[in-house]
């Protein structure tokens, strides 16, 4: 079968594509993976979905590999975005605010999340659980990961912040899904078509195996892994919540079409106290001292991002512009004389927001008087008649921008994201960041950590020749070594970027075999055929990943 031509004959609005150089830029997302399509087809609308839908469906017999993988910004780290058959891009055409509000906003999939930003500032109003990759993701690619960030800290996650969803199920029809009480529950359970037979196979499963799933929920404060059962079905409440389970499946399940996000007010002041840590034992006491004041983001990064900024500073120029940029040199004089005295291990950052001034000023100086020993400083922004231009826009810079740094400016080496994103409890931060530290050096892998220090959720880049065998044969052993070390932590594999073609093969270790046939479970009741988006979270095994790390960059 040609698909292409196949394709061609139905009608679509969009465009079909298997272009030499889009079949290229599609056979990879941000990770070490690469998967070539058989074409590309940048859908205009839903309808353009749900008929190559009901085309794969049609075929699927006698095309066992036919499938559809969704795919928006491109930016995931876990090659959740990639795929040997029909790729369907959402980010040229689907990218409309369709409604904006104080409280909410409608928007398509493909809309930027930098894009989205602008305009719900200019209703005072914000999503919060944004990435650190804030300007490169897709609204709808927060969706399919479940994303949290710097603010997840005080907001929680995507999952948080969705109203309602519209989602293309397998039968290729378009459905609203959302919270439903216990009398709008039965009114789905009563329905005669698929629609219904998905409320009811996922209710029974729920209901059936309610202590299990309940049981299953990581112990850390926020989790990508698998899918999120136990927050499904209450019984105490009697709300019944699909959407929690069609959030942070990576497109397994079904196709956004359009999300109903809930905002919250935006505020103007900020403070940031910040510390050069040397001593990571200070830890111990650090963290639940900050944590008792409430912060709106606990940040941190490590000495090789430090380094690492500090030897790309002229790539900020580009992302700054001149202003911003002699801003950042002349701004980053006194914390040069702070790294005479040493270079520190990790670089903390604890954040305050307000619309009053006069509380950021007070809690960040309430906090500095506890922490004086540790010689932390701090920098109250909105001082200036711009309350938005901070003084701390430098360490916000290194910290967001550390992966594209990676990514591009580093020769010879390449990013290999395959222990990017652990979280385990913060308590126990002091006890497994030189045990982490320990299995890196041993790999004699180059690495940035830097993360949520609140939530105990770490970024570990490793920087790699995965081209070259030797390089290659550390990852399964360093990965093994590391989700166990995470494991006996009661923490999670992913915090944030979802399992992908990396973690997909570990959720039997992070749940256990009882939990992953559940998962297994739902995945069949959605998608019985395996049409959406295949190799990932259930469907995933290493043996296929590893078959597909990239040989050539």
């Amino acid at each position: 079968m040609n698909i292409e031509e196949e394709l061609n004959k139905l009608g679509l609005s969009g465009e079909v594509d298997s272009s030499s150089l889009v079949i290229e830029k599609y056979s990879h997302d941000a990770s070490m993976f690469e998967i070539r399509p058989k074409v590309v087809v940048f859908a205009k609308d839903n309808q353009d979905i749900s008929k190559i839908i009901q085309f794969v469906n049609k075929h699927k017999a006698e095309n066992k590999d036919l499938s559809i993988t969704i795919r928006s910004a491109g930016t995931d780290m876990a090659g959740g975005a990639i795929n040997d058959s029909i790729i369907i891009d959402v980010n040229k055409y689907m990218t409309k605010l369709i409604e904006l509000d104080h409280d909410h906003a409608i928007v398509q999939p493909g809309m930027f999340y930098r894009d989205f930003e602008v305009e719900t500032l200019k209703k005072n109003a914000l999503m919060p659980s944004y990435p650190a990759s804030r300007d490169l993701a897709s609204v709808g690619g927060m969706v399919a990961n479940n994303s949290g960030g710097e603010k997840s800290l005080e907001y929680g996650k995507v999952k948080d912040f969705i109203n309602y969803l519209k989602v293309i199920f397998a039968d290729g029809k378009e459905y609203l899904v959302k919270p439903l009480n216990y009398h709008e529950l039965q009114d789905k359970l009563n329905q005669d078509d698929f629609e219904g037979q998905i409320y009811k196979k996922v209710f029974k499963l729920c209901e059936d195996n309610y202590e299990l799933i309940k049981n299953a929920k990581p112990k850390v404060s926020k989790n990508s892994m698998g899918y999120t059962l136990w927050e499904v079905w209450d019984r105490e409440s009697k709300i019944f919540d699909l959407t929690k389970l069609i959030v942070g499946s990576e497109g397994t399940l079904g196709v956004v079409t359009e999300i109903n996000y809930r905002l919250v007010p935006s505020r103007i002041h900020s403070g940031l106290l910040v510390l050069f840590l040397r001593d990571i034992d200070a830890l111990g006491e650090i963290i639940p001292k900050v944590l008792e004041y409430k912060p709106a983001t606990f940040e941190s990064f490590d000495d090789q991002t430090l380094w690492l900024s500090i030897r790309f500073m002229p790539s900020f120029l580009k992302l700054l512009g001149v202003k911003k940029f002699l801003h950042l040199i002349i701004s980053l004089i006194p914390d040069g004389f702070q790294l005479l005295k040493g270079i520190p291990k990790l670089i903390l950052m604890v954040e305050f927001e307000s619309n009053d001034q006069n509380e950021v000023r007070q809690k960040i100086k309430e906090l500095h008087a506890e922490l004086k020993k540790h010689r932390a400083r701090y920098e109250i922004n909105g001082e200036e008649e711009d309350p938005t231009e901070g003084k701390s826009e430098k360490f916000w810079v290194m910290r967001r921008q550390s992966f594209n740094l990676l990514r591009s400016k580093v020769k010879n080496k390449h990013t290999a994201p395959f222990i990017d994103d652990l979280i385990i409890s913060p308590d126990h931060i002091t006890a497994f960041l030189p045990k982490i530290r320990k299995i890196i050096r041993k790999y004699g892998l180059f690495a940035t950590i830097a993360g949520h220090m609140g939530d105990g959720n770490f970024h570990i880049i490793p920087l790699m020749e995965i081209e070259k065998k030797n390089e290659r044969d550390k990852l399964l052993p360093a990965m093994r070594e590391v989700n166990e070390l995470v494991l006996s932590f009661n923490g999670s594999l992913s915090g944030e970027h979802n399992d992908g073609l990396v973690r997909g093969p570990w959720l039997k270790d992070q749940f256990g075999e009882k939990v992953f046939d559940l998962f297994k479970e739902i995945k069949t009741i959605f998608d019985e055929e395996n049409i959406f988006n295949p190799h990932k979270k259930s469907d995933a095994s290493w043996d296929y990943s590893f078959s597909h790390i990239r040989d050539h960059f």
